[in-house]
């Protein structure tokens, strides 16, 4: 294996390369997210499928909010880490729960 694999490969190994960011998607289907907990990364994006005939939100008190009109879709990319609870802004019996690690 040349030199320049092998330094790679290591970098890989001990967590110097940083991880690809992903997208992650939330499915809403009959007033439900879907996973309601999603485990994430600060860099990935969360994207929120609605299948409802409705608009929906993905909204944080006090912080960020996300509309998602019917049968759409909408995307937001996690920038801080720690737990974030959300709720539908329309339907706040919907709920959901992004964990996201540094």
């Amino acid at each position: 294996m040349p030199k320049r694999h092998l330094w790679i490969a290591f970098m890989l190994a001990v967590g110097i390369v940083p991880a690809q960011a992903e997208t992650i998607q939330v499915t809403i289907d009959r007033l439900v997210f879907s996973p309601v907990t999603v485990e994430a990364k600060v860099g990935d994006t969360i994207e929120w499928v609605n299948k409802d005939v409705f608009a929906h939100t993905a909204t944080v008190k006090g912080g960020w909010e996300v509309m998602i009109p019917p049968k759409q879709s909408a995307s937001l990319t996690l920038k801080a880490a720690g737990p974030v609870d959300y709720f539908c802004r329309f339907h706040p019996n919907m709920k959901g729960r992004l964990v996201v690690a540094p």
